[in-house]
């Protein structure tokens, strides 16, 4: 689904080709007959946020946000096993489940990144990607309350991340 791909792009370091290509993303988003009106003026109200900034703003928001606060983190597993040696065949068994799905990891990336999980969850049909993102649910769920309490802008795109992967939709 183009709404994960979409929110690999937001969640990822912003770059140039980010911000030249907003409005295309927003034809995206508006074309996409699978993303709910509330998810869409999530990542509409998020874009609007970006294009108040300047290039090295977002990115400086960017590093502020995540690569200084460790409990912003966009690696999932740096939640439950920090840095310690656990994580390693955490990511080795997540490596080899990509590369078994055709998923090919670029030198240098972390498989945890939620930025590239959501790549490979936009591969996915929509229940296979709802139980892949449930298995990280508890994750973003802190991840979401984190940014909340420092009242960034990436919360409500964790959150609605989050709410994807509800194995029970609420009535």
């Amino acid at each position: 689904m183009k709404l994960y791909t979409v929110l690999a792009r937001l969640l990822d370091y912003p770059t140039p080709d980010l911000m030249n290509h907003l409005s295309e993303i927003r034809e995206v988003m508006d074309s996409e007959p699978q993303v709910e009106p509330s998810e869409r003026e999530v990542v509409s109200e998020f874009m609007s946020w970006i294009q108040l900034h300047e290039l090295t703003g977002i990115q400086q928001i960017y590093v502020q946000t995540f690569d200084m606060v460790p409990e912003h983190d966009l690696h999932m597993t740096h939640h439950i096993h920090g840095d310690n040696r656990d994580r390693g065949p955490a990511l080795i068994d997540l490596s080899e489940h990509f590369r078994a799905n055709g998923l090919e990891i670029k030198d240098g990336e972390i498989p945890d990144y939620l930025p590239l999980l959501l790549e490979y969850v936009s591969t996915l049909g929509e229940d296979e990607s709802r139980f892949f993102l449930a298995d990280v649910g508890k994750i973003l769920s802190i991840l979401a309350d984190n940014l909340e309490k420092a009242d960034s802008p990436y919360a409500r795109l964790i959150r609605l991340v989050e709410n994807r992967g509800q194995l029970v939709k609420a009535a």
